[in-house]
């Protein structure tokens, strides 16, 4: 399914012309203008627009209408790799500053590492993303309660056994314990 086909516009249409047509054909193809078409009808506009919605979402997002075009193409289209790359200088000059492989050339950085083995810059980025990504921020709280957990039960056992065994430590008493099981096995 090519996105700029069912929006009807170039490769290098800017956001703002993939908006005006995502428009126009939205409000031909949304299924409330359909309700009362006959059913295959509404299922043909319920489809389109779908298709329409995806397409745009995909193609007014700079990073994701890059992939796309990669995924697609073979290559980024130059207006969606301008932008992204201009937004990355002006949003993220740190990034370019450090080396931290978005700059200037993000498209090609991304492309030239496809099927080979990733840059520092890339590692730096997917572990960035792993590490702002919500179940690991879910899985690293849960596991800190968890650990935090264990950690006052085993306080609360041994402040329990000493309120009422003040004369001998836990370990004292189980090793008794041991003791008395094996003269009980000896006998």
């Amino acid at each position: 399914m090519d996105h700029y086909k069912i929006l009807g516009v170039q490769r290098n249409a800017s956001k703002e012309e993939i908006k005006q047509a995502f428009r126009s054909l939205a409000m031909q193809f949304h299924p409330d203008k359909h309700a009362d078409s006959p059913k295959h009808l509404r299922d043909t506009a319920t489809v389109k627009f779908k298709q329409l919605s995806e397409a745009y979402e995909i193609l007014t997002d700079d990073r994701k209408r890059a992939d796309y075009n990669i995924s697609r193409y073979g290559t980024s289209s130059s207006s969606s790799a301008s932008s992204w790359n201009t937004g990355c200088n002006q949003n993220h000059g740190y990034a370019k500053n450090y080396g931290y492989g978005y700059g200037g050339n993000y498209t090609h950085d991304y492309t030239a590492s496809r099927g080979k083995r990733a840059g520092p810059s890339l590692q730096f980025e997917l572990l960035f993303r792993f590490l702002n990504a919500r179940t690991f921020v879910r899985t690293a709280t849960i596991t800190g309660v968890l650990i935090g957990a264990i950690y006052l039960i085993d306080d609360g056992v041994d402040a329990l056994w000493n309120t009422k065994n003040s004369g001998k430590s836990l370990e004292d008493a189980l090793e008794s314990i041991k003791e008395a099981k094996a003269v009980k096995d000896k006998s």
